[in-house]
């Protein structure tokens, strides 16, 4: 078995990563990796640059999103506890893709209150294709495990599972030196055997190599208006979020090697690419009984009546307009005229 990195934020992580794609794969590479994936905080914005760098180096892409779940519906502002836990999905084909751009704008559209939020309602009608993974400390099993709550972690866990199914749900293990990690690794362990839900290993990547510790800690400076002197300040632990090489992941997790395994696992299941050079308009379905061409000529002879008036009917103005349709249905324009004119 080999290893993949499958929880990695890039510069698309806006002023939270400093991992460059270009540099991100050539490291990959480097490394003898055959897959890398891009999971950026809420957001896909770089998801075709990463596909295409990916694919130009030769190593095969994994589209994914770490996204925010609120802790109770989208809809609600007000959080008097965690505003928000993060859940890692991964697209494992066309329909995930889809699905994972779907949740990703609901997020941003009805569930934005610090973040953009999803929430387990619009993950059960969009969890077909998607692999999900319990995201970091900030995950809200890791969450419930670091209160000591180990029956509502085995809850939230067996939750996930029913979402998204057995085979798709992964316990995501971490190890960065952070205390909390140490504590609940175990517990994570006990879940795993519990209910039989398989573990992954992860690094949480924010920069390339861990020498670049220090401008990623100057950008998390920039994003939370802080100093690097001030001593109350989001800091990560230094040098550890970096892009690992599976020799060190496997001297991290030697208690576990099928966590190290399953990454692997889970990339053969990714089989998602992108199709460019096609036109992909929306559906536009016209009133019941009319073609969508019926219904385009009889706005265009609506719209006629209102600016001519009387002179509507003319020979002239009729011979042009009948022209003109001519030509847009020919070209196959009919469906395009009729969503701008919706919009």
């Amino acid at each position: 078995m080999a290893f993949t990195h499958l929880h990695v934020h890039t510069e698309y992580s806006l002023l939270d990563g400093s991992n460059k794609i270009k540099e991100y794969i050539k490291r990959v590479k480097e490394l003898g990796m055959t897959h890398a994936a891009i999971t950026d905080h809420g957001t896909m914005y770089g998801c075709v640059t990463f596909y295409e760098e990916a694919k130009k180096q030769g190593i095969v892409p994994i589209i994914g999103c770490e996204v925010y779940v609120a802790p109770g519906s989208r809809f609600d502002k007000e959080a008097s506890g965690n505003k928000y836990y993060h859940l890692l999905l991964l697209a494992e084909n066309d329909l995930g893709y889809h699905n994972l751009m779907r949740l990703v704008s609901i997020g941003f559209k009805d569930g934005y209150y610090y973040k953009p939020r999803v929430d387990k309602e619009v993950l059960r009608k969009y969890h077909e294709g998607l692999i999900c993974l319990s995201a970091c400390l900030q995950g809200e099993v890791a969450v419930n495990l670091t209160l000591g709550l180990y029956e509502e972690a085995k809850r939230t866990a067996l939750e996930y599972l029913d979402i998204f199914g057995k085979g798709n749900y992964f316990l995501e293990i971490q190890d960065h030196g952070i205390e909390e990690q140490r504590l609940i690794n175990p517990e994570i362990y006990r879940l795993s055997k519990e209910l039989d839900i398989p573990l992954v290993a992860t690094n949480d990547v924010h920069y390339t190599y861990a020498d670049d510790a220090d401008a990623h800690d100057l950008l998390l400076c920039l994003q939370t208006g802080k100093i690097v002197t001030d001593t109350d300040r989001m800091k990560y632990a230094y040098g550890q979020f970096f892009v690992r090489s599976e020799e060190e992941m496997r001297e991290l997790f030697s208690s576990v090697p099928e966590a190290v395994d399953n990454t692997e696992v889970i990339a053969a299941q990714c089989n998602f690419d992108f199709k460019f050079g096609e036109y992909h308009l929306p559906e536009f379905i016209a009133p019941e009984g009319l073609t969508n061409e019926e219904y385009f000529r009889s706005l265009c002879d609506k719209g006629l009546k209102e600016r001519y008036g009387e002179r509507a009917e003319s020979e002239e103005l009729r011979s042009r307009l009948e022209y003109e349709i001519d030509t847009i249905v020919k070209m196959g324009y009919v469906e395009y005229f009729l969503i701008v004119w919706d919009f």
